[in-house]
């Protein structure tokens, strides 16, 4: 399955440039994943939306559903099994998501019914598409 995380801004805080950067390397021997940053602005709903174009569009907000880790591998392996091949993670920016963002969602993610920082949520969401891949793979990065 291919992914394409596309977010509002590229991370400036180091812990999130870090970390993104980080998981985007874990992850490359698992699943192919790029990355797509838009200016912020007056249009990047618009700019999130033709990035996202053609790809099942995950949206994070935390109105949308919250998934135990094995529940979201559980979820990955349906998508690839009903052969979603190609799966766009929206991380909106500072002010949110515009509504048209969500309302073009394929699915919407709640990471937490926390409000979180852009780049937090952002370096949280790849931790655990990463975790979710060690899952379906039986690594022991992942304990219950």
């Amino acid at each position: 399955m291919r992914w394409r995380i596309v977010g509002v801004g590229r991370p400036k805080l180091a812990y999130a440039r870090e970390g993104v950067r980080f998981y985007l390397e874990r992850l490359a021997p698992m699943a192919r994943v790029e990355t797509v940053f838009v200016r912020p602005g007056r249009r990047e709903g618009a700019a999130l939306l033709e990035a996202s174009e053609g790809w099942y569009r995950i949206v994070l907000d935390e109105r949308g559903r919250t998934l135990r880790s094995r529940e979201l591998a559980e979820r990955i392996s349906d998508w690839e099994l009903r052969g979603v091949g190609k799966a766009a993670l929206i991380v909106g920016g500072a002010e949110g998501l515009a509504p048209q963002v969500r309302a073009a969602a394929d699915w919407v993610w709640s990471l937490s019914p926390l409000t979180l920082q852009h780049e937090l949520a952002l370096l949280v969401a790849l931790e655990q598409i990463y975790r979710a891949y060690t899952i379906k793979r039986g690594s022991a990065y992942h304990r219950e």
